[in-house]
C-alpha cells in the first residue's frame, strides 16, 4: 500500500511528479539497492573469465576494481538518459539502467584466459553493438512479431543455463582453485550456502523492499560468515584512489569480428526486454499503455548508454526489470525518484574505493548470489514459455533449437575445425539457438500441427 503522504493517487502515477525530498531521497537509494549485486556482477565475472578476477594474484587486479567502478558510474549514467533525457534519447520514465547479464554468454569465450589483452576487443564490441542498439530505436516496433515467447523465453533460459556453471564454480572456489585441493571445500561452500538461504528466506518471509533487496542482503550475511572464517582480504581497500575519473579506450581499440556481430545480435534481444520493461512500468505505475516515443526513446537510450560505456570501459547495460517491480509496488512512478538514485550511483562510481570494497567479497559468497540469479534467469525464461501454445510446430521449434545450442555448448570440441570467428559465436551456444528459433518461427507456418 502507498503512503498517502508521499502525494494523491494522480500524483504518483505521473512521472513528472516529483514527491517530498525527505520521501524521494530514500525511495531512490531504494531502487540503487535493489540493482545493485546484479549490476556489478557481470564485471566480476569477465574480470574472472579473463584471468585477472578473484583469487587469480594477477598483477591486473586493479582492472577488475576499474571495471565495477565503470558498472556503477554508467548504470547512473544510462539511468540519467532515461529518466531526464536528451533530445529524443530517453524515455522520461523512471527506468533503472544496469549491466547486462544478457551478454555474459558472448563476452565470456571471448576473453577467456586472455588477461587484459583481451579487453580492447570486447569493449571495442561493446561500442559498435551499442551504436547498432541504438539505430534499433528506429525500428523496434516493427521487429516485435519476429520475438514471440516461444523465442524470447528460450532465449532468456539458454542465458541462464549457459551461467549457471559459473554460480557452480565461483561457490566451490573459483576458477583459479579448480583442480587443486582448495577447490569444493567445506570452507568454499559454507558462506556460499549461507548467501542462498538466507535470499530464499528473506525473499519469501519478507514483503517491500527486504523481498526486492533478497540477494543483496544474502550477500551481506555471507560476506559476515566469510570474514569470520579469515576469507577476506581488505588489502585493496586501503590503496585504491578516493577519487576517480574514468579513463577513454583504457585498453586500446581492437575490431574482432564474432565479438561485433554477437553484440550487434544480443543487442536486438536487450530491445525487445527493454520494450517489455517499459511497457511494464507504464502499465504497472500509470495504467496505460507506452506510447511510441517512450518505447523509442528507452532503445535508443539503452544503446548510446551501452556505447559510451564500452569507451570507458564499462560492458552493455540495459533496463532491469527489478526495478520494474518495485515501481509496481511501492505505486511511485516518479521519474525524479529515480534520476536520485542514478546520481547516488554515480557518485560511487567515481570513488574508487567503492570498488576496492565491492572486491573484498570472496569469489565463494559471489557464487552463492550468482547461483540464485542465474538460476532466476532460468526460471524467468520458463516463465515466458508458460505463454506459449504448446502444439507439435512450437514443440519442434523449442527442441531443435534447445538441443543445438545446448549441444554445441556442452561440447565446444565438436566445431573445432571451424574458423574461430565461428567457434565464439556457435559454442556460445546462445547464438545458434537463438538464430534457429527465430528462423524455424518465421519458415515454418502456423497451421504445421
Amino acid at each position: 500500500m502507498t503512503d498517502a503522504s508521499l502525494g494523491t493517487p494522480a500524483q504518483l502515477a505521473d512521472p513528472n511528479y516529483t514527491p517530498p525530498l525527505a520521501k524521494a531521497v530514500p525511495l531512490g537509494i531504494q531502487h540503487v539497492l535493489a540493482m545493485f549485486a546484479s549490476n556489478v556482477t557481470p564485471s566480476i565475472i569477465v574480470a574472472g573469465a579473463a584471468g585477472f578476477g578473484f583469487g587469480s594474484n594477477s598483477p591486473d587486479f586493479p582492472n577488475m576494481i576499474y571495471m565495477i567502478q565503470m558498472s556503477m558510474l554508467f548504470a547512473g549514467l544510462a539511468t540519467l538518459l532515461q529518466t531526464i533525457g536528451m533530445g529524443p534519447v530517453g524515455s522520461r520514465l523512471p527506468i533503472v539502467q544496469g549491466t547486462s547479464f544478457a551478454f555474459l554468454p558472448i563476452m565470456i569465450p571471448a576473453v577467456a584466459g586472455q588477461g587484459v589483452a583481451g579487453l580492447a576487443g570486447l569493449m571495442t564490441g561493446v561500442v559498435i553493438g551499442g551504436i547498432f542498439h541504438f539505430f534499433i530505436g528506429t525500428f523496434v516496433g516493427r521487429i516485435r512479431f519476429a520475438l514471440p515467447p516461444l523465442v524470447t523465453g528460450l532465449i532468456v533460459l539458454m542465458i541462464g543455463l549457459a551461467l549457471v556453471k559459473v554460480g557452480i564454480q565461483y561457490a566451490a572456489g573459483g576458477v583459479p582453485k579448480q583442480g587443486t585441493d582448495g577447490f569444493g571445500t567445506l570452507a568454499m561452500w559454507i558462506p556460499a550456502l549461507v548467501v542462498i538461504v538466507v535470499t530464499l528466506a528473506i525473499k519469501f518471509f519478507t514483503r517491500g523492499l527486504m523481498s526486492v533487496a533478497a540477494v543483496l542482503i544474502g550477500l551481506v550475511a555471507g560476506y559476515v560468515v566469510a570474514l569470520v572464517m579469515g576469507q577476506v582480504n581488505f588489502g585493496n581497500v586501503g590503496s585504491a584512489a578516493v577519487f576517480a575519473l574514468p579513463n577513454p579506450f583504457r585498453w586500446g581499440i581492437e575490431f574482432n569480428a564474432a565479438i561485433i556481430i554477437g553484440m550487434c545480435f544480443m543487442a536486438v534481444i536487450s530491445a525487445i526486454e527493454t520494450v517489455g520493461d517499459v511497457s511494464g512500468i507504464t502499465k504497472g505505475g500509470a495504467g496505460r499503455e507506452a506510447t511510441d516515443d517512450e518505447i523509442s526513446g528507452a532503445t535508443y537510450a539503452d544503446g548510446l548508454g551501452t556505447a559510451v560505456a564500452g569507451i570507458f570501459g564499462g560492458l552493455p547495460n540495459t533496463s532491469f526489470s527489478q526495478n520494474v517491480g518495485l515501481i509496481s509496488m511501492t505505486g511511485v512512478m516518479s521519474r525524479h525518484v529515480v534520476t536520485i538514485g542514478a546520481l547516488f550511483l554515480i557518485l560511487c562510481g567515481l570513488v574508487p574505493k567503492i570498488g576496492a570494497a565491492v572486491s573484498t567479497v570472496p569469489i565463494n559468497v559471489l557464487g552463492g548470489g550468482v547461483i540464485v540469479m542465474f538460476g532466476m534467469v532460468c526460471a524467468a525464461g520458463v516463465n515466458m514459455l508458460s505463454d506459449v501454445i504448446w502444439n507439435r510446430r512450437n514443440m519442434v521449434i523449442f527442441a531443435v533449437s534447445l538441443s543445438v545450442g545446448l549441444g554445441l555448448q556442452l561440447v565446444p570440441d565438436a566445431l573445432q575445425h571451424m574458423p574461430g570467428t565461428l567457434q565464439i559465436l556457435l559454442t556460445s551456444g546462445l547464438l545458434p539457438a537463438a538464430a534457429l528459433s527465430i528462423i524455424l518461427n518465421l519458415a515454418l507456418p502456423e497451421e504445421l500441427d
